[in-house]
């Protein structure tokens, strides 16, 4: 997959000449900073043979580096930015710098170039996250985001109105009550006119005497009685059937975005704040639902009033409604104008409530580390600088928008004037009733008022919308594999696990694992050892599918885990980690989360598996123990022992241990280590332990250094072997009387 960015045409004549004959250009980036760091532009150009350095436009010194002789190829992070490094096998290294916009960018140049350097298969990932809008260059709220300036309204519109089909009959209702409603609200003016020319002051052929007039007066009033009340009707029912479909039709977009935010895999995550994430299901659908029951509607009502308003005054006097059209431009030049400045004061309230939000729920969530470090004072001051900046932006807002009504005020005075001014002299003049010209006044308003309206639903609109579209952007979001078709369905493993030769980075320039080569069978019980940041955890993250590998595979009874039916897949997968989850409920809820619809029978013996059953029936509630959030109401090691009984009664033939024992006491750590030996019986395996003594049981020990596996054997035969693993025991052993002699 080529990367290539479009050179200026001199340019790329100048790269054009530096490439030989024959070569295929396979990356063609450009960086913002020069060889001294400053703000400036270089490219690198990318063959099957050569990377080539390219200075800017006028510039001299292309350096030509043959794939041949590059040794190594990586980015390595600096204060604000980074650099690229090749590493050359003769002659000194080249450096690349770069801003950090282009962190991911060039992690990508460093990982094709090492791939063309050690003969594989060139494979790159060209979708790099965006930062600026593709369309109009603006900055974008968040990477990967929406630009406020470039929402396609009507598409946006069409796919948010393709959630009605399931309403269509309430769908219908609603258009009919808004004919109704518009129609009821364009009689009055019309029968005010009557009243007055021909009960008021009646003039040529109409009913002159008293009587006939007091019943005409009588009939006109029970017409406007009649229409009140069906405009009543109508705007009751609108109301009502408005609500309820935009409140339905946003419970299935929210319904739909939280399912698929339970199906995206943990790389989505990794990229965003949770609390960015749920404002999506919050502030973003919250907003959507309030304009499709107070904007959409309204919008359908207001344009089928506009227009009939213009019929109705052009049919009574074509002359006068064109001086009433007067102000209109200005009207909607002003409206245009304005809400575009408000647009920016918008996007950037909702920058700061987005920065507020994830800011307190960090802050709650790790409210302990909080007051552990006595920090409350320093949180709340960082929550007032942000709390201050809404304020500032706030004030901003509601000023703009006082002096948006006030201009839009002195603008439909003008208007009223003009009405008076050259309606008045036909009046005057005999060729215009006075009737008309009230009815002339009340459609004024009648118009000035949707025009008005429209102007603000331009923006309360762009903001349904971008919210919209930041929920269909997440929608939109491919999901993990559940329905792959072509998936093979193994609902009962063996539990052989295969390496071949698999290689991983969450930096896909800076692998975590390199090759690693291993078979696990079923049943055995396999312990990964190794310095923090090894690639332990990693591994384990890989038989689970939490991310595919990059390069290699990894295989479940020789099938490659990628073609498993995922669901199969994580099924037969247990996980015990360091620091247990567990959901707000009960002790019995918790456990029963393992599998679906188990016996409280069922339950109470995985937790005699799990050692938990004596500290269960201790508790006054016993089973229905609340836990509180996160387990807060238990202890670490209770949690870890509901976590263990949760593990036994999902009964997986894989079973991965991240550190399970590792923040509990003595005692604690023995229960938990009882359960684990019940627990690990004719199952896979895959315990992490930095307690190098816990993993005595183990069948064999796989020791990684630098994501490779230098050191498989026994415990036994690792010691003798006084290798890598004979050294950490060494280093833990040194550790432990240290600390016992300070004791």
């Amino acid at each position: 997959m080529k990367f290539l960015e479009p050179p200026s045409e001199k340019l790329a004549q100048k790269i054009h000449r530096a490439i030989p004959p024959g070569e295929e250009e396979l990356i063609r980036v450009y960086t913002d900073l020069s060889p001294d760091g400053r703000f400036g532009e270089q490219w690198v150009v990318v063959t099957g043979e050569r990377v080539l350095v390219v200075p800017p436009d006028g510039e001299d010194g292309t350096a030509d580096l043959p794939i041949r002789d590059i040794s190594l190829a990586r980015t390595e992070p600096l204060v604000g930015g980074g650099r690229l490094e090749i590493a050359r096998k003769a002659g000194p290294t080249v450096f690349i710098p770069y801003s950090g916009t282009l962190a991911l960018k060039f992690s990508e140049v460093a990982r094709g170039i090492e791939q063309l350097r050690k003969g594989e298969s060139f494979m790159i990932n060209t979708r790099l996250d965006r930062t600026r809008c593709e369309k109009c260059g603006r900055l974008l709220p968040e990477k990967n985001g929406i630009c406020p300036a470039c929402i396609r309204r009507l598409a946006t519109l069409g796919r948010v109105a393709g959630y009605l089909k399931p309403y269509t009959t309430r769908t219908i209702l609603l258009a009919i009550a808004s004919i109704v409603t518009t129609s009821a609200e364009l009689i009055p003016p019309l029968v005010t006119r009557r009243i007055v020319d021909e009960v008021l002051m009646p003039k040529g052929n109409v009913p002159a005497g008293m009587d006939e007039r007091v019943a005409l007066l009588g009939l006109l009033v029970l017409v406007l009685v009649g229409v009140r009340a069906l405009s009543w009707g109508a705007e009751w029912g609108h109301g009502w059937i408005a609500t309820w479909l935009g409140a339905r039709v946003t419970a299935d977009i929210r319904s739909r975005l939280y399912r698929r935010l339970e199906l995206l895999s943990l790389q989505f995550y990794d990229k965003r704040q949770i609390g960015s994430v749920m404002s999506r299901v919050t502030r973003d659908a919250g907003m959507l639902q309030e304009f499709l029951v107070e904007g959409l509607p309204y919008l359908v009502i207001n344009g089928l009033m506009l227009f009939g308003i213009l019929g109705f005054l052009f049919w009574m006097n074509w002359r006068l409604t064109l001086y009433v059209l007067v102000p209109v431009p200005l009207l909607l030049a002003w409206g245009i104008v304005f809400w575009k400045r408000m647009r920016r004061y918008f996007h950037k309230w909702g920058q700061a409530w987005s920065r507020l939000t994830a800011r307190v729920n960090e802050a709650l969530s790790g409210i302990r580390v909080v007051k552990a470090f006595a920090q409350e004072n320093r949180e709340i001051e960082e929550f007032e600088k942000r709390n201050a900046e809404m304020q500032r932006v706030g004030v901003e807002t509601d000023r703009n928008w006082s002096v948006f009504h006030a201009t839009m005020g002195l603008v439909t005075g003008l208007g009223m004037l003009i009405v008076y001014l050259f309606g008045g002299q036909e009046v005057i003049g005999g060729s215009l009733t006075l009737g008309t010209l009230l009815a002339f006044y009340s459609y004024m308003w009648l118009l000035y008022g949707p025009l008005q309206w429209f102007g603000q639903v331009n923006s309360w609109m762009t903001r349904a919308f971008a919210g919209a579209e930041r929920i269909f952007e997440v929608i939109d979001t491919p999901t993990e594999a559940y329905e792959d078709p072509e998936a093979v369905s193994m609902p009962d493993v063996q539990g052989r696990v295969t390496f071949r030769k698999a290689t991983f980075g969450y930096d896909k320039s800076k692998p975590v694992l390199h090759e690693i080569d291993l078979d696990v069978a079923p049943g055995e019980m396999i312990g990964l050892v190794g310095k923090s940041g090894v690639g332990k955890t990693t591994a384990v993250n890989l038989i689970a599918r939490f991310y595919d590998v990059d390069q290699g595979s990894i295989e479940i009874d020789g099938v490659d885990l990628r073609k498993i039916r995922l669901e199969d897949l994580r099924r037969q997968i247990g996980i015990v980690l360091q620091e247990p989850f567990l959901f707000s409920g009960t002790i019995a809820e918790n456990i029963g989360y393992g599998r679906p619809g188990a016996s409280f029978e069922e339950v109470v013996e995985a937790a005699k598996a799990a050692n938990a059953h004596a500290f269960i029936v201790a508790k006054p509630d016993g089973y229905d123990t609340q836990v509180g959030e996160r387990g807060a109401r238990l202890s670490g090691g209770e949690r870890q022992r509901v976590s263990l009984a949760r593990a036994i009664l999902h009964n997986p033939k894989i079973l991965i241990l991240d550190e399970a024992t590792s923040s509990v006491d003595v005692q604690t750590e023995k229960q938990i280590q009882e359960a684990i030996g019940r627990l690990v019986q004719k199952r896979t395996t895959f315990a992490i332990a930095h307690r190098l003594s816990t993993l005595r049981n183990a069948g064999r020990l796989v020791v990684l250094d630098a994501g490779r596996i230098v050191e498989v054997g026994t415990h036994q035969e690792l010691l003798e072997r006084q290798g890598h693993f004979y050294n950490l025991v060494q280093l833990q052993q040194q550790v432990s009387q240290i600390i016992e002699v300070k004791e």
